[in-house]
């Protein structure tokens, strides 16, 4: 039996509309996958789950209302977000050093507010792992993987849904990873226009390709529908955040690695 049982009076919305607004899911989720592709790890296994009706993406471990009925893991139609969390990724020691670059660029401290955009599972762990900080917030349009770090980590807030859309209530953030850009659908100026608003002033923002442009463009090619967009060179990067009060702390345009690293300079009521 291939399902996920949700109690809620609700209908499921379809799967060409997961980045809408809709679900709110309490943890519960079984995941046996670690770092294979996402959807193909799942047991067969049902679990009853609160769920919320509020006009919000999805936040998994929050609000507990109404009821809804069988939705099986078929009927989920999600990216393949697998070739960022690839077993030979992660026991690659050069690869795990670039992790651990990316992280340190953060300078997380145990009071910061820390926010993931498009990671992969491996990299939340290593951050999980290495970083305590106040809260960790995930965010990602794969619900699957969501439900895997969820299962993982109770103190981890996984919200589903895009990168712009993130509710203000785990504002202002300290600390800001955006560790696959390409894989966001909007203009570098939205992206920055959002995090101006949500971020607290000397807020660090890191952007990040542990692989570098060589290894996107393949990406691009190979998962056309994931890969829609480019990684911003130096100046173009300088320019948008310029126009958002962030300033250049350091830039890294590698073929092995791209890092950016962003400050806010002030707060902003764009």
């Amino acid at each position: 039996m291939n399902s996920l049982i949700l109690h809620s009076t609700f209908p499921l919305p379809s799967p060409s509309h997961l980045s809408s607004p809709r679900l709110q899911l309490k943890p519960g989720f079984y995941c046996t996958h670690q770092h294979r592709p996402l959807g193909y790890g799942f047991r067969p296994l049902s679990f009853s789950f609160p769920f919320s009706s509020r006009a919000s993406n999805s936040s998994i471990g929050d609000t507990n209302e109404g009821t809804i009925s069988v939705i099986n893991f078929k009927d989920f139609v999600e990216k393949d977000w697998s070739f960022l969390d690839s077993a030979e990724l992660y026991s690659n020691e050069e690869h795990n050093i670039k992790i651990n670059r990316i992280i340190s660029a953060g300078e997380i401290e145990s009071t910061s507010k820390v926010l993931v955009s498009i990671g992969s599972e491996g990299f939340v762990d290593q951050l999980a792992c290495s970083s305590p900080c106040n809260l960790l917030l995930v965010v990602h349009d794969s619900l699957f993987l969501l439900a895997c770090i969820k299962e993982k980590y109770d103190k981890v807030k996984c919200w589903q849904g895009e990168l712009i859309y993130v509710p203000e209530k785990w504002a202002p953030l300290d600390v800001v990873f955006i560790y696959f850009l390409p894989g966001l659908p909007f203009k570098l100026d939205q992206v920055f226009g959002m995090l101006a608003q949500r971020c607290s002033p000397g807020a660090r923002l890191v952007i990040s390709h542990p692989q570098g442009r060589k290894v996107l463009e393949q990406q691009r090619k190979q998962f056309p529908d994931v890969v829609v967009s480019d990684l911003p060179d130096e100046t173009a990067l300088q320019k948008v955040a310029a126009d958002h009060c962030f300033e250049m702390a350091e830039f890294f345009d590698e073929p092995g690695l791209y890092l950016a690293v962003l400050k806010l300079c002030k707060a902003t009521n764009q």
